[in-house]
């Protein structure tokens, strides 16, 4: 069973967050970016905060590359994912991110580091030594003009500081945290993007299930139209046959309208031209995935999932700026010194130089000390919780996908059954209106029974779609294994 050969229109519906615009008893069965992305943390910036750009929403976004080719392109899954993980604006963002961490590693690492700058003065001067109270008879109090000629290089070193040393291991930490939410952020492309790509694959499979089901409705509505000029059904047959043949136009103008909406999320997301055409080339087989074990699938994305690997580098930067904030009282040495070259003329010249260690001692601070280390307590305490929860979270999000796979491989098998028996209902109640045992009440009944089963159908086997991609999200591995999840394994 293939999910091109029928579509859901309630999926799209949904997707946008508005009612389903087709018929009333079709079942919602569609998830938006956001509900997938639910019970994913949240990015972290430059500073380790939690909760900041990039955000679930930039994954909906991109950087468009090129331009509206004139024609019509064909994109299959892959080639979608694979822009997506190019173009898209949570993954040019995180990269952002990680410049920025990058920079502030390098900046605390330079307080560790020596610092040489060199200088040249000229400088010419005429003093006046009355105006300093300097007197002599017989003397000029005006001296000058002269000058003096200085060509200098400084050093200072940090000897001892421990408070920037932690400091410089909280942004080292930071900055690795941010490579390893970079990572994780393409499993989030893959799910985002891949989520539109089965929602416009539905659409397009819809869109040829409502032609089919059009189709269905005008032959009723010819055949009703000529028994009543034959004189053997009422005028009531051809104004019901109307009215099942005007809804699946208004569907079809719906379904369609949807479809483009749609391939404009998708190509939002993987930086394509709005303007440009494309036709999707996969459709995504039904094939059951086997049984998974949650406690097997929690133990191993433990040791993939990068967003965890991330937290715990966010805790060791807790610790590290913990330690910083106590390290702030104790003394600290430096090594300053010159060394140059000074005179009236290059050529009367002598090289000068001095050599300074001090040391700095913290006194009567003893309040913004403490509440140095208290801000830190709370921000360490606050990283580990997190990483507490976002280890539950997984977990959750791993059983809770694995209960959508078993319950919507359940839900495509019960309605494949009621595919079969409504399109053999709506074929034995066509029959008997053609022979004219009865009137075309049955037939509108049993239509609307099949376009309800067929809707059910494809809902089902979205749903089981997409709970396996996410899926492969939960467990850390949707970038290298999507087509695994996605085709069975």
């Amino acid at each position: 069973m293939w999910l091109g050969t029928i579509a859901l229109s309630s999926t799209v519906a949904v997707m946008q967050g508005q009612a389903p615009a087709a018929r009333a008893s079709q079942q919602p069965a569609a998830q938006n970016v956001d509900a997938i992305s639910a019970g994913q943390p949240n990015l972290y910036n430059a500073t380790g905060a939690n909760g900041a750009t990039p955000n679930q929403d930039s994954f909906k976004g991109s950087i468009v590359n090129g331009k509206n080719t004139g024609t019509v392109i064909d994109l299959s899954l892959d080639e979608v994912i694979q822009r997506g993980l190019r173009q898209n604006l949570g993954i040019i963002l995180q990269g952002s991110s990680v410049q920025a961490a990058n920079g502030q590693r390098l900046q605390d690492l330079q307080r560790l580091l020596p610092t040489i700058n060199a200088g040249g003065s000229i400088e010419v001067e005429q003093v006046n030594l009355a105006a300093f109270g300097f007197k002599f008879n017989g003397l000029k109090p005006i001296v000058g003009p002269f000058q003096v000629i200085d060509f200098r290089a400084y050093l200072t070193q940090s000897l001892f500081n421990l408070n920037s040393l932690e400091n410089y291991i909280a942004a080292r930490h930071n900055f690795a945290a941010q490579k390893l939410t970079a990572e994780d952020a393409r499993d989030l492309v893959v799910l985002t993007v891949g989520n539109a790509y089965l929602v416009c694959v539905a659409d397009t499979a819809r869109i040829e299930a409502v032609n089919a089901e059009l189709k269905t409705s005008k032959l009723t509505l010819d055949q009703a139209v000529a028994g009543h000029d034959a004189g053997t059904n009422p005028r009531l047959d051809v104004l019901r046959a109307q009215v099942d043949y005007q809804t699946e136009q208004q569907t079809l103008i719906s379904t369609t309208n949807q479809l483009a909406k749609d391939k404009i999320a998708l190509a939002r997301a993987i930086g394509l031209p709005l303007d440009q055409r494309f036709a999707l080339t996969d459709t995504v087989p039904y094939k059951v995935l086997d049984n998974v074990d949650p406690e097997t699938a929690f133990a191993a994305a433990l040791k993939v999932r990068k967003d965890l690997q991330a937290s715990e580098e966010q805790v060791r930067s807790a610790e590290a700026s913990k330690k910083a904030a106590k390290a702030d009282m104790l003394p600290t040495a430096s090594f300053s010194g010159d060394y140059g070259d000074i005179g009236e003329t290059l050529g009367h010249s002598h090289g000068t130089f001095s050599a300074t260690g001090s040391v700095t001692v913290p006194i009567l601070q003893m309040d913004k000390n403490r509440g140095e280390q208290q801000s830190a307590d709370a921000s360490l305490q606050q990283a580990k919780d997190r990483l507490a929860d976002q280890a539950q979270q997984v977990n959750a999000d791993i059983r809770s996908n694995i209960l959508d796979i078993q319950s919507a491989a359940k839900l495509v098998e019960a309605a494949k059954s009621n595919v079969d028996l409504a399109t053999e209902a709506l074929a034995e109640s066509q029959q008997r209106f053609h022979a004219g045992v009865a009137d075309n009440l049955p037939v509108s009944q049993a239509q609307t029974q099949f376009e309800q089963a067929n809707d059910q159908y494809i809902s089902a086997l979205y749903q089981h779609n997409v709970a396996k991609l996410s899926l492969a999200r939960a467990l850390g591995v949707a970038q290298s294994n999507y087509k695994d999840y996605l085709g069975g394994k």
